[in-house]
C-alpha cells in the first residue's frame, strides 16, 4: 500500500555554478558519491545536481506525508538519502532509516529533465 507521494520540478539554471561550490558546501546536501558524480562529466553537472536535489525534495514531501508527527528537518534527511546510478543508468533511492528513527519503507524514484527543468518522484510504500 502507497504511504506517500512527492514530486519535485526544479530550474537547472539554479545549479549552474555549483559545480563551483567548495566541497563542504556541497556536502550539506550531497553524498560524496553524489558529487563525484554529478562532476564527472562536466556539460551535465547543472542537470545532475538539480535532478538529485529534486529527489530530496520529492522525498521530503513523501515522507512528511507518511508520518506528518514525524518532523524531520530537510538538511538531516539529505543525509539519510542518496540516489545511485546503478549500472543501467537506473537511479536507486538508498535510504538510511536509522537517521530518519522510522520504520523502513519499500522507496521507488523516477527522475527526468528537459534541457531547463529536472523532475522527480518518489513513491514510499508499507512492507
Amino acid at each position: 500500500m502507497i504511504a506517500g507521494i512527492g514530486i519535485d520540478a526544479i530550474d537547472i539554471n539554479r545549479f549552474s555554478d555549483w559545480h563551483n561550490y567548495p566541497q563542504k558546501k556541497l556536502l550539506r546536501v550531497f553524498t560524496p558519491e553524489e558529487i563525484v558524480y554529478c562532476l564527472t562529466v562536466p556539460a551535465k553537472t547543472a542537470e545532475r545536481f538539480a535532478a538529485r536535489f529534486a529527489a530530496k525534495e520529492a522525498f521530503y514531501k513523501a515522507f512528511s506525508s507518511t508520518e506528518p508527527q514525524h518532523n524531520v528537518p530537510f538538511l538531516t534527511l539529505c543525509k539519510a538519502i542518496r540516489i545511485h546510478s546503478s549500472g543501467s543508468g537506473k537511479p536507486e533511492l538508498r535510504v538510511a532509516w536509522q537517521i530518519l528513527n522510522t520504520t523502513p519503507l519499500k522507496s521507488f524514484i523516477s527522475l527526468t529533465h528537459t534541457p531547463t527543468t529536472a523532475t522527480a518522484i518518489v513513491i514510499l510504500e508499507n512492507s
